[in-house]
């Protein structure tokens, strides 16, 4: 076999172990050095010293010394260690532990039900007034958090049985429910744009004002939706009685929201306005997040010992995942790269004469695909770098092409038969939730994701607007 197609080997192998249910960090790790070992091999330069001894007829210990030492002198060794070192000390994967330390505090603390309950009041007179409550909750503690199983499950145990107990349709409430809670990794500010900011060389400052727009046109086209459904179908989403809801005043409501609205708008505001504006960069404003968090949980009087020694557990494990898949990823592409694996791909799609347009197609139907089977970190750190080097070509703006992803990966969490947010959700519904319900629940958003995609791709102004308002084109 020649080198290139060991690499394209190499590929199917990693895909064949993904399905398997291998670990992906641990396998990207274990296939960089095993094809990399093979890559560098060269016998004269590992096995020197061992052949001096076996001429000078050293003793049988030196001579397995001598062997063993030159097995482990492959170059594959060396790359693994620098890439290691490469990923740790990369600055901008700094703000990620932050960012997700803030998120793991807010979920541990009670401001969650009182925003659902505040804005629930607040919106009561409009159609599907609880769904829409639910769906404001979702963007902002999904902006928050960025941690779309969080999101998903507390608000399903918050917000999914109070719609049951409205008479609410069960998909219609379970759709709410699983599309609002993966617009955390979209809008800013947001882990995924951190991590593709690192993949792809793009400044994670510029992918914070480019997806914010697009962020939000995809929360308003799911509220549009929300609303015009409980109109043209009453039926999915009754209105509530006066005793359902209670009486309230404007004074009493203004309150609610600035008791619980306010609190954690100001601090997303903050963290981003910083971000945005230069005040700071993202590290910076996610350590101000995090402390502004814990601010958060104690004012409400939910910050415990064991609610933040949990949060930074569960912070410490998510960051390792993170940094072992940048790890692995790196490992492997630069080893895929070395065989000839990038330049076969890159030579397949030059050949075939596509259009900058149909290349975005077919890079975007691909990553859909995967979105099935894979978390968005995987097709981020292993999969999207492959596109990466064609951009150029096709005369494509990375930025650009990160929003479309940023956009396109929302599907990953709503694609059946994998959608993890079903199964999220599933997991704690009462048992007459079938998932069925919640799949035909999900179809539509999966709709408005792709005119999102169009939309922005008619009018690309949506993703560069920001950005050049603040920094200049």
């Amino acid at each position: 076999m020649s080198d290139p197609q060991v690499a394209v080997a190499m590929l199917l192998i990693l895909l064949l172990a993904i399905f398997l249910g291998f670990p992906v960090a641990f396998t990207l790790m274990a296939l960089g050095v095993a094809f990399g070992y093979y890559a560098y091999l060269n016998p004269g330069r590992m096995w020197r010293a061992y052949e001096r001894a076996v001429e000078d007829g050293a003793d049988g210990w030196t001579l397995t010394e001598h062997w063993i030492g030159g097995f482990f002198n492959n170059r594959i060794f060396d790359l693994f260690v620098n890439q290691t070192y490469s990923v740790i000390s990369n600055d901008v994967l700094t703000a990620i532990p932050l960012f997700l330390f803030m998120g793991y505090i807010v979920e541990r603390s009670n401001i969650i039900e009182r925003l659902f309950g505040t804005l629930y009041i607040a919106t009561r007179r409009v159609p599907g007034s609880m769904a829409v409550a639910a769906l404001i909750t979702c963007t902002l503690f999904a902006t928050a958090t960025g941690i779309v199983g969080a999101v998903v499950t507390l608000m399903g145990l918050l917000a999914f049985p109070a719609m049951l107990k409205a008479r609410y349709n069960i998909s219609y409430a379970s759709g709410v429910i699983c599309a609002g809670g993966t617009l955390g990794i979209l809008i800013p500010p947001s882990i995924l744009l951190i991590v593709y900011g690192a993949t792809a060389g793009v400044s994670v400052v510029r992918m914070y004002a480019a997806a914010l727009l697009p962020g939000l046109l995809l929360a308003g086209l799911y509220l549009i939706y929300v609303v015009a459904k409980a109109v043209l179908q009453p039926q999915v989403a009754p209105k509530p009685t006066r005793d359902e809801v209670g009486h309230y005043s404007v004074v009493q409501i203004s309150w609610m929201l600035l008791t619980s609205f306010v609190p954690l708008a100001v601090l997303i505001l903050a963290v981003l306005g910083a971000i945005l504006f230069g005040l700071a960069t993202p590290s910076e404003a996610a350590a101000i997040g995090a402390l502004g968090g814990v601010v958060l949980a104690a004012a409400y009087r939910a910050l415990t010992w064991q609610r933040l020694k949990e949060s930074v557990y569960l912070t410490a494990r998510t960051t390792a995942m993170v940094c072992w898949l940048f790890v692995g990823s790196a490992t492997f592409a630069s080893v895929f790269a070395y065989l000839g694996g990038q330049q076969l791909i890159s030579d397949f799609v030059t050949g075939l004469d596509m259009s900058p347009l149909m290349f975005l197609i077919v890079a975007q139907i691909i990553i859909f695909i995967l979105g099935w089977p894979l978390e968005w970190t995987e097709i981020i750190v292993i999969f999207v770098p492959i596109f990466l080097p064609l951009l150029a070509h096709f005369e494509i703006d990375p930025l650009f092409f990160g929003v479309l992803v940023a956009v396109n990966l929302q599907t990953a969490f709503l694609s059946p038969p994998m959608a993890m947010s079903a199964y999220y959700l599933k997991g704690i519904s009462p048992p007459h939730v079938q998932l069925s319900d919640i799949f035909r629940g999900m179809m539509p958003y999966m709709l408005i994701v792709i005119l999102c995609m169009v939309i922005i791709y008619i009018f690309p102004q949506i993703v560069y607007g920001l950005p050049n308002l603040i920094y200049g084109g």
